[in-house]
């Protein structure tokens, strides 16, 4: 068969490996030009949570335009004294560190529970005090809200607890994180240590994804100066960046091991891993990026500078495999080689030969391959059904960990005030005090709601505020329809129903009503690109659905442990960015493998035309690198259940489950099975279709 002309990734990591000095010396450069220009810079992290067009938006604008202390968020001080709230000692000192909090930065106003009654339970032993912010709490600098609490629990003394509730007081006690990447990067190491039975080989993936990592980390500090992008983009960006730069390493590395074992020289073995292996780097790192960029379609900010931000941690993981590792291959090569051929022979000489397993375990899912299809289709549809109960929202004070003082002060309020006094909605209306009661006497008599305040006027007395209390806590079902039932059947037009709780519930509907763009367009370009691939009609829809299953498996992992509370997690919503946020990562990692092994096979395939032969060799070929980089991804991302963040957790064992379902059950059973039964029909590509599409190649032909 006539040889393929060389790649371009072919010549570029023949200059690596070539001038491997050079290619070092640049990424070291490049590495700490940006690290050092972004701690220059400094990080300037915005969380952009605006909904243009939400009701909840809309009621927050309007009270911005017209001084409504409602504008700015607030940090509740709420303080329990069981001799009495009143007692003079007790109200002393409470007034005194309210005083004290008036003269602090960021403080647009404070009112102490003493000056409204009910702000103060009926038992008269819990009250609490507001501290109203100059803004929202994400603007609020964490430093200001810190002096705002330590000021407060000044009043604090024996059998008196003072504790400060709110978004701010949740944010400004966040903690910074764990160890979760140096757990996840430990556990990497030893999976490849067993892998390639040398530490040196195993050090090579490491170091280029931790160069990657570090190079997109600075270049993400830069990108917050001009753009916007959230706070909690760094440890996501790391999270994908150590799972993917790993993989793309592993994936090119395993093929430099193949062509040595072939005979080649460190070299030509260096051009060939990255004619055949580098295109199929290119090729999946291209999906995850048209994945992530389908975030942009949902239009909500708070995801748009993620997408943006692990979109290029990616492609500067993928040229870090490019470039990065030939050279480091042109340096070792000569030590790896000796190792690689050297444990062959002993291999060799005990009679085992390199991929039987795999080959014998293809060989009995081609016998069967009926059963094995139906036994791992359904035990996927089975996992994913708790998906299809799936709540989005957002974790609140609830969540925290006991002994925070956020969830101490949710748990006192929701002792004195009921469950709903933590998550109120502010109906807002434009009309006089007299409009404002009126409408306060509406909402009282409502289903649902448990008190609702007399009407707070504006700053220019134009607008008026009625805080609604809803008899369910903040997080409960009955308070998302509450919002709806407000909005649709109580208040007439012209008056909006906002604040933090109706917010989440904007949030959530909006990534609800989009979601079905966002998965056609990430579905329809990843398809489109894997036709031009692999010039076959059935693979990319194959490929589609069997991505789906095993997103919707991992989300229904996530609704068991986070949203029922299994496994001593705390029960709650899942947080309303999650299923996006993964949906887009997952769909375009798990391309990697898809792209990997169907190369393999499809490279036998155009050598022999025998369909069987081709699906048994490619797995057999792929089979150990597929599961060790499964693997590692899975102890990258399961380290982060490790991590104080909710969010964290529910996004690291999403992607561990994920990817596990991923590269074990569908790439090792459900693709074999599929690809079995369809025989020769599996590259089947209409004449005029074959005639219009570019001519693409991943694997190479000689």
């Amino acid at each position: 068969m006539a040889g393929r002309s060389e790649g371009v990734i072919a010549r570029v990591a023949a200059w690596s490996f070539r001038f491997k000095w050079a290619a070092l010396a640049l990424w070291a450069l490049v590495l700490v030009a940006v690290t050092v220009a972004g701690q220059a810079a400094g990080a300037d992290y915005r969380n952009d949570f605006t909904l243009p067009g939400t009701q909840s938006q809309r009621a927050t604008d309007l009270l911005t335009r017209h001084g409504a202390a409602q504008a700015g968020d607030s940090v509740q001080i709420v303080v329990k004294a069981p001799g009495g709230l009143r007692a003079p000692a007790v109200e002393r000192e409470v007034r005194a560190a309210l005083d004290r909090v008036k003269g602090l930065p960021s403080v647009a106003g404070v009112r102490a529970p003493y000056e409204d009654a009910a702000a103060i339970s009926r038992d008269g032993t819990i009250g609490y005090g507001t501290v109203t912010l100059s803004g929202k709490a994400e603007a609020v600098p964490k430093e200001d809200v810190r002096r705002i609490i330590e000021t407060a629990r000044t009043a604090a003394s024996a059998g008196v607890r003072v504790e400060a509730g709110g978004d701010a007081a949740r944010g400004a006690e966040e903690s910074e994180g764990g160890g979760a990447e140096g757990a996840g990067m430990m556990a990497a190491l030893v999976i490849l240590v067993l892998l390639f039975g040398s530490l040196l080989a195993a050090a090579l993936p490491l170091v280029t994804a931790l160069f990657a990592v570090g190079a997109s980390m600075g270049l993400i500090v830069l990108a917050s100066r001009v753009a916007t992008v959230a706070d909690f983009t760094p440890p996501i960006m790391m999270l994908v960046g150590l799972g993917v730069g790993v993989d793309y390493a592993l994936l090119v590395f395993y093929r430099y091991r193949h062509e040595l074992l072939d005979g080649a020289e460190p070299r030509e073995a260096t051009r060939r891993a990255l004619d055949a292996a580098g295109r199929t780097v290119f090729v999946a790192a291209c999906t995850v990026v048209i994945a992530l960029l389908g975030l942009v379609a949902l239009g909500l900010g708070a995801l748009q500078g993620v997408a943006l931000a692990v979109a290029l941690t990616v492609l500067v993981t993928m040229l870090a495999s490019l470039t990065l590792l030939p050279a480091l291959l042109g340096v070792f090569g000569g030590r790896i080689r000796r190792h690689v051929l050297k444990r062959a022979a002993k291999a060799a000489a005990k009679g085992r030969e390199p991929g039987a397993r795999w080959r014998r375990a293809a060989m009995a899912v081609q016998r069967r391959p009926v059963p094995a299809l139906l036994v791992a289709v359904l035990a996927l549809l089975a996992l994913s059904a708790p998906a299809l109960g799936m709540r989005l929202g957002f974790a609140d004070a609830g969540n925290d960990p006991a002994g925070q003082t956020s969830r101490e002060a949710y748990d006192l309020l929701a002792e004195g005030f009921g469950p709903g006094f933590n998550g109120p909605l502010v109906v807002v209306g434009e009309g006089d005090a007299a409009a404002g009661r009126r409408i306060q006497g509406v909402l009282s008599g409502t289903d649902g709601v448990a008190a609702a305040t007399p009407p707070i006027p504006s700053g220019d007395g134009r607008l008026f505020t009625v805080l609604v209390f809803p008899e369910t806590a903040p997080q409960d079902e009955g308070t998302a329809d509450l919002v709806h039932t407000l909005r649709e059947d109580v208040l007439p037009g012209g008056y909006l129903v906002g604040g933090s709780t109706a917010a989440t519930q904007d949030f959530a509907d909006t990534v609800s009503g989009r979601l079905p763009l966002f998965v056609a367009i990430v579905v329809g370009l990843s398809a489109l690109l894997l036709l031009v691939v692999f010039r076959s009609v059935l693979i990319p829809i194959k490929a589609a659905l069997l991505n789906l299953l095993s997103i919707a498996a991992a989300l229904g992992a996530i609704t068991l442990v986070f949203q029922d509370g299994r496994f001593g997690a705390e029960a709650g919503p899942i947080e309303a960015f999650i299923p996006v946020m993964i949906f887009a990562i997952v769909f375009g990692l798990s391309m990697d493998y898809e792209v990997f092994l169907l190369s393999r096979i499809h490279e036998e395939w155009t050598r022999t035309r025998d369909p069987a032969l081709a699906v048994r060799e490619g797995l057999t070929a792929t089979g150990q690198v597929i599961t060790a980089a499964g693997a590692i991804m899975i102890v990258v991302f399961a380290a982060f259940v490790l991590s104080p963040s909710r969010m964290l957790q529910q996004f690291g064992l999403g992607l561990a489950v994920a990817i596990l379902l991923d590269a074990v059950v569908i790439r090792c059973l459900i693709v074999p099975a599929i690809m079995q039964l369809l025989g020769r029909r599996a590259w089947w590509l209409p004449g005029p279709l074959a005639r219009r599409l570019p001519e693409v190649s991943l694997e190479r032909v000689e």
